[in-house]
């Protein structure tokens, strides 16, 4: 099978399958249950060891792949809109974005809204950091990962690790980053039509669960650095990489996040892969530019320390 037929078959079940259930009608728990099924078949490395362990009090999967050092470590923060995705469901990614860049990985649970709104899942996050450093574990040996509301996240615990004046990581490694709640990018209007994945209905939905608050307080809480990073001051950040499709409304927070870090004079790669959609990176092993993406994502992460 050719690459331009798997990303049209990829493209068309993404659209005709995920996407119609990316809406506030479908129910929350079907909503999980079908994001979990979905992210199993994320190819892991072979030979990747899994553990289920714990960071800070937040359950954790720890994922060592095969013929590492083991020196430099991984703090990762799966997407999924703050409602829904684990650990186990995206351990295929968070696994071959270890490989690639010779780390082992700790993928966390943090909690999830409704349940748990703002400011629940980034002091998660922080307590993961937290312990990676009690355990003896360096600043420059951490590195912060994340797809889409993860890498938020991950940009959010940066701008909160360095806040509470806690050494920074070596890097960041953002995917498809949701980073502006407020949903004010022009490609969610200009990427409507050819995102095959999101909708902006959903986003708004998601939003205000992970907000949490209503009326004149979701407006302020949505600017927060803490819920939308992309207002944050990156000033003190370390070196970040962005990889993002050119076919996702969600777009403009990865551009905006690179301007943001240029203007602060924080080192900041950019990458958009034409034609392709939201966090396509789960689809490694099958499609060529996913691979060609985590291989390059992983040599960063190689050379930041």
């Amino acid at each position: 099978m050719t690459q331009t037929l798997r990303k049209t078959m990829l493209r068309a079940t993404l659209r005709n399958v995920v996407k119609p259930l990316n809406t506030p009608a479908t129910p929350l728990p079907l909503m999980r249950r079908m994001m979990h099924a979905a992210s199993l078949v994320m190819r892991a490395p072979r030979g990747l060891a899994r553990e289920e362990t714990s960071l800070g009090g937040v359950p954790a999967l720890k994922l060592v792949p095969r013929n590492i050092d083991g020196s430099r470590h991984l703090l990762y923060l799966h997407g999924g809109a703050y409602i829904i995705g684990s650990p186990q469901g995206h351990s295929g990614l968070a696994g071959q974005l270890g490989a690639a860049a010779n780390m082992t990985v700790w993928s966390l649970d943090y909690r999830l809204a409704p349940e748990h709104p703002y400011p629940a899942a980034e002091q998660d996050a922080l307590a993961a950091y937290r312990a990676l450093l009690e355990q003896g574990i360096a600043a420059q040996d951490i590195a912060i990962a994340g797809d889409s509301a993860g890498g938020g996240l991950a940009l959010a615990t940066a701008l909160a690790i360095r806040d509470t004046g806690l050494p920074v990581p070596a890097a960041l490694a953002l995917i498809s980053p949701w980073a502006d709640l407020t949903l004010s990018g022009r490609s969610m209007i200009d990427k409507l039509d050819v995102e095959p994945m999101l909708t902006p209905g959903w986003l708004e939905w998601a939003a205000d669960a992970y907000c949490g608050v209503h009326g004149a307080q979701k407006a302020t809480l949505r600017t927060h650095p803490g819920v939308s990073p992309l207002f944050g001051d990156f000033r003190g950040l370390p070196p970040m990489i962005i990889h993002a499709g050119s076919d996702e409304v969600l777009l403009d927070d990865a551009i905006g996040v690179s301007e943001r870090a240029h203007g602060a004079g924080v080192t900041a790669q950019l990458r958009v892969f034409d034609g392709l959609w939201h966090v396509f990176q789960a689809q490694a092993g099958v499609l060529a530019e996913a691979d060609e993406s985590i291989a390059e994502i992983g040599q960063f992460l190689r050379w930041q320390r």
